[in-house]
């Protein structure tokens, strides 16, 4: 073999081995960090109701890239919630929200499940609406009670009242994490045993007078 068919060969090999190693080096990486996240992912494509799951017809609509709940023609006759096929149990979830009219009253329901022959969910709730709601953990259709909440001085640095607001929200097994604006309103850890650890995501709009709720931005990471 001539000099420079070795030269080329011996570049080849090392060129190889650099890839073996790096390939060692990530594959290190995973394996000694188990709980690496993945990316988050968007539950609404901005455009259809794919993944998600309820009335259509006549309380949610898309409108403007958003996810709206209501009317501001007719008073809600009841509590309605659309929600996601899919249910999750560990993650960080992320959303925009907006209310509009007097008295709308609206949440994020999270590890959540669909009550049979009911147009009611049963779970955890990030609340939303006056005149203290906003920022609060709420119990729906279950216990039925505010499980935490954000004293007034924190709520007042927080909301954005007829504007667009964030939320934030960590479950991580027992410890449910809310931020409002990036102003952290709750950390729960919940002590009762029989609480489902899982569940889906749901939007509501609340029975009540002529209001609309609109959701936009809806990301979700999973976390080991």
């Amino acid at each position: 073999m001539g000099f420079f068919c070795k030269l080329g060969k011996l570049r080849y090999d090392q060129s190889t081995l650099m890839i073996k190693i790096i390939a060692v080096a990530l594959l290190t990486v995973l394996l000694c960090n188990p709980k690496a996240q993945a990316a988050p992912t968007q539950l609404f494509d901005g455009v259809s109701f794919a993944g998600w799951e309820g009335d259509t017809n006549k309380t949610f609509r898309i409108e403007n890239g958003c996810l709206v709940g209501g009317t501001l023609k007719a008073a809600i006759p009841r509590n309605e919630f659309l929600c996601t096929t899919r249910s999750y149990t560990n993650f960080v979830a992320e959303l925009d929200f907006k209310l509009i009219g007097n008295g709308a009253n609206a949440g994020f329901q999270f590890r959540t499940q669909r009550i049979p022959n009911h147009h009611e969910v049963s779970g955890y709730q990030a609340d939303l609406g006056d005149p203290a709601w906003w920022g609060c953990l709420y119990d729906e259709s279950r216990r039925n009670k505010v499980l935490a909440k954000p004293d007034a001085a924190t709520l007042a640095q927080a909301i954005h009242r007829d504007q667009w607001n964030h939320y934030k929200i960590r479950c991580d097994g027992k410890r449910i994490q809310i931020w409002l604006n990036a102003i952290k309103t709750v950390d729960y850890v919940e002590a009762e045993p029989n609480i489902p650890a899982g569940g889906i995501i749901g939007l509501q709009i609340h029975g009540g007078p002529a209001s609309e709720a609109w959701y936009k931005n809806l990301s979700l990471q999973i976390l080991p």
